[in-house]
């Protein structure tokens, strides 16, 4: 039988027909649904949140009027007065950034005049606690808070920490104030998405938008060294300030910056505020863990002569006699891998971990020696701390030196073997100390050829020398030694 050449034809077309019908009614299905996702996407942002697309494509950017709206009420202002005592703002001699990295309270005023000081900071309880920058409020001799309704409170100081630059202090009698939700800086990624809101110039309630440019930056502002690197535009009075994530948390405090850059700020994460906060609001300072070593990073070179197979690591360069790390067999020339099942990449790292370290806790160490990994169980000592009632440097009116305890920081810098002697963190213009050229940043280990335990040892020894024509010191100023003689004025 001979097959339809007709027939065939026909039902080739019928299919054909069918098909194209089929893809025609597909792309209208696709368009209709992609039309209603773009819409949920349009209104997601401008509630102020985030949608999935952007999530996947960082470089996605977003409406953040919603997200001002929701963490407004949660930032204040903050207004100081303090009478100016003609302080150099370096207190970190060496630093890498000198005279070119800037705190937001910029300036060398005259003596005894009113300076008044502009910063932010953020509601962290419904009782009033609020989080701010050590150097905001520091040496305040009053603290004026404004909230987002333009209704302004007096503020007293709960507690606060010059090593990380946090303090928190407290305003009374307030109803209803909205505390800003505390994220997670460990989830932060480079490239996220960041608000910064503050009082930039007295701008009030000014809101930024950038990125995360970088994470653990060292900027040479102290022991514990761990920021956030923003282009978000921060500058001064923003200081304090919430560094917010897209979904409304605060995931930094908005701290540095660099007067010569444009788009480089830093802000201190806040799993660091996490661990500060709660001490500084019950004892109004924090403690902090003591390994008893001093450290050094493993070097390319070092790495080969210890047998690392790379760089990570932290050198003991020498341990603390009778402090926790010799007690526990810790001994010079071991290579810290570990501590506490945290690995250690580099130094400062070790410093950060140790120090967070609750005091008392059994650690296990783990260490690098003669090639062989070895174990040691440490008790977690107790970091001498500045508390409260020592937040002023002593000042000696008679030689116009104001002093502060020597820091194992300050003392591994100028090759102190233990934290002995008082470091000058000011020198009165005009004094007696300034005229025999003592400086800021020196430390004093002895007065009149006798040794310098600590600040009231000082204090005790330079009273006996008032009674005579002149008082010798002896100083360490970096790797330098020399001799001061001051005289009572």
């Amino acid at each position: 039988m001979e097959k339809s050449t007709t027939g065939t034809s026909a039902a080739r077309e019928r299919v054909k027909s069918v098909a194209v019908y089929l893809l025609i009614a597909l792309m209208l299905i696709g368009m209709t649904y992609g039309f209603a996702s773009a819409l949920r996407d349009a209104d997601a942002l401008a509630r102020g949140g985030h949608t999935a697309e952007a999530e996947a494509t960082p470089m996605v950017p977003a409406n953040f009027s919603g997200l001002a709206d929701k963490v407004r009420d949660g930032v204040v202002n903050i207004r100081t007065t303090k009478t100016a005592k003609g302080v150099s703002f370096n207190n970190h001699p060496g630093s890498p950034f000198d005279e070119r990295f800037k705190r937001f309270f910029e300036g060398n005023p005259f003596e005894g005049y009113a300076q008044s000081g502009l910063g932010t900071g953020f509601i962290i309880s419904a009782d009033g606690h609020i989080l701010t920058n050590n150097h905001v409020i520091e040496n305040a001799d009053k603290i004026k808070v404004k909230l987002s309704d333009g209704k302004e409170y007096d503020a007293k100081v709960i507690g606060r920490d010059a090593n990380t630059d946090l303090a928190v202090i407290k305003v009374e009698g307030i109803a209803n104030i909205k505390p800003l939700s505390l994220g997670n800086s460990d989830d932060l990624k480079v490239g996220n998405w960041v608000v910064a809101v503050g009082n930039p110039f007295g701008l009030d309630q000014t809101v930024t938008a950038g990125i995360v440019s970088g994470k653990g930056r060292f900027i040479g502002s102290g022991p514990y060294d761990n920021f956030i690197q923003t282009d978000a535009s921060i500058n001064p009075g923003n200081s304090g300030g919430p560094l917010i994530n897209l979904n409304g948390e605060v995931i930094g405090v908005n701290t540095a910056m660099i007067s010569s850059g444009k788009g480089i700020g830093f802000a201190i994460p806040i799993n660091t505020v996490k661990e500060i906060a709660p001490q500084l609001e019950k004892k109004g300072y924090v403690t902090r863990g003591l390994l008893g070593i001093k450290i050094q990073e493993v070097t390319p070179q070092l790495a080969k002569s210890f047998g690392l197979k790379d760089n990570k690591g932290a050198i003991v360069a020498d341990v603390v006699d009778g402090g926790p790390a010799d007690k526990s067999g810790i001994r010079r020339g071991d290579v810290v891998l570990e501590f506490d099942g945290k690995e250690i990449k580099e130094p400062r790292e070790l410093s950060r971990i140790v120090a967070s370290t609750p005091v008392g806790k059994s650690a296990e160490v783990k260490v690098l020696r003669d090639g062989k990994t070895t174990s040691h169980k440490v008790k977690v000592g107790e970091l001498e701390a500045r508390h409260e009632d020592d937040k002023a440097p002593a000042t000696n009116k008679t030689y116009g030196l104001a002093i502060s305890p020597v820091t194992p920081d300050v003392a591994e810098a100028v090759g102190l073997k233990s934290n002995t002697g008082v470091m000058v963190v000011r020198v009165e213009p005009g004094s007696s100390a300034a005229e025999a050229g003592i400086a800021q940043g020196d430390v004093i280990t002895e007065v009149d050829r006798q040794a310098v335990r600590d600040v009231n040892d000082f204090a005790e020894k330079i009273k006996k020398g008032s009674n005579s024509d002149s008082v010798l010191l002896f100083i360490k100023r970096g790797k330098n030694s020399l001799y001061a003689a001051v005289s009572p004025k």
